[in-house]
């Protein structure tokens, strides 16, 4: 095997959405993603779909556990915790990992200084860590 055949099937991908609007994006797009691959909002495939014929295109975007779940590979960021706490309790509350749900405290009111030198701060560590760990489970 060459060294383009083995990147060629190393297709993962971890998707971060940022803000108010990615992380509404999304939310909607992982629920396509889960619409389109047959998985259901907890994370857990149909046990009635058939496994010989089994498209398995979806572990690209996301990622199974022991128990035979599968977590989307993203993470969700806002500073002001109103549109995550929407994921957190909206219909694919139990397809995403708690820590991939990252929120601050407030909001920058629309000022990017105060969003990046002063409150973005206070998060920016747990997001890069939060990063690294997916990269690492790759």
């Amino acid at each position: 095997m060459s060294a383009t055949d083995s990147c060629s099937t190393m297709r993962e991908c971890i998707s971060v959405h940022v803000g108010q609007a990615g992380v509404q994006m999304g939310n909607t797009c992982w629920e396509l993603y889960c619409l389109e691959h047959g998985i259901q909002p907890d994370g857990q495939m149909p046990s009635d779909k058939p496994t010989g014929n089994l498209d398995d295109s979806f572990t690209t975007f996301f990622s199974a556990t022991g128990t035979g779940k599968y977590v989307p590979r993203a993470i969700f960021v806002d500073l002001e915790p109103t549109v995550i706490d929407e994921v957190r309790t909206g219909t694919y509350r139990q397809l995403f990992h708690p820590e991939q749900l990252i929120s601050g405290k407030e909001d920058a009111a629309n000022n990017y200084a105060r969003g990046h030198y002063t409150i973005g701060k206070e998060i920016i560590d747990s997001v890069l860590d939060r990063i690294r760990k997916l990269v690492r489970m790759i």
